[in-house]
C-alpha cells in the first residue's frame, strides 16, 4: 500500500524523483543515522556481511563445479 505525495522532474527520457512524502512514511530522521547505539550497532554488520557473501560463495563453487 502506498499513500502520499511524490515530486517527479521529467527531462528528456529520464524521470527522477525530487520529493515525496506521506502520512505513513517508514522514513524517520531520528533513525537515519548509524551514530546513535540506539537503533543499529555496528558490530551486527559482520554478521550480516559474512551472511549476505554465503550466497555469492555457493554460487561460486556451483559455477566452478559446472566448468570442471
Amino acid at each position: 500500500n502506498v499513500t502520499g505525495i511524490a515530486r517527479l522532474k521529467l527531462y528528456k527520457g529520464n524521470c527522477d524523483v525530487v520529493g515525496r512524502k506521506s502520512p505513513v512514511s517508514l522514513y524517520d530522521p531520528e533513525f537515519a543515522t548509524f551514530e546513535a547505539e540506539q537503533v543499529y550497532q555496528q558490530g551486527d554488520a559482520t554478521g550480516f556481511i559474512r551472511l549476505n557473501a554465503l550466497r555469492l560463495r555457493i554460487r561460486a563453487l556451483t559455477q566452478q563445479r559446472q566448468n570442471a
